[in-house]
């Protein structure tokens, strides 16, 4: 079975009961490796015996190759930079509807933080578009 199409398997447990299904398996396993011509030989056998441990334990194996798995996943860079810009969005909306609510003012002291300016200044609209224009 070519590469690309062998299923991901799954990790076992550590149990009494998997462990002799591989004891079992290891006898059988010891003659095919020595009849093995190449790498590519005893990379089958062991991707074998693998599934067919998988098999016998009930261990769910997917029927879908690794290149389809792999290709649907979205790396967690891009979740970070994604989840990055929602926070950010969401921040830009509240600045943008400040007012002396309670709420809106941690949060504006929040978008503040690290910076020398302070909300109980007189004019702060000025700092307020400065900073949404920083976050845009």
């Amino acid at each position: 079975m070519p590469l690309e199409n062998r299923p991901r398997l799954p990790r076992i447990a550590l149990s009494k009961r998997n462990r002799a299904v591989v004891r079992t398996l290891n006898p059988m396993l010891v003659t095919h490796l020595e009849a093995s011509r190449d790498l590519c030989d005893t990379d089958s056998i062991l991707f074998g015996t693998a599934l067919e441990v998988c098999r016998t334990i009930g261990a769910k194996v997917s029927t879908a190759g690794r290149a389809t798995g792999q290709s649907s996943a979205i790396p967690a860079w891009r979740k970070r930079i994604e989840e990055h810009i929602a926070k950010a969005r969401a921040l830009i909306g509240r600045l943008i509807c400040f007012n002396n609510r309670t709420r809106i003012v941690r949060t504006v002291r929040m978008a503040f933080a690290g910076t020398n300016i302070s909300i109980s200044q007189l004019d702060i609209t000025q700092e307020l578009t400065e900073r949404i224009d920083d976050l845009k």
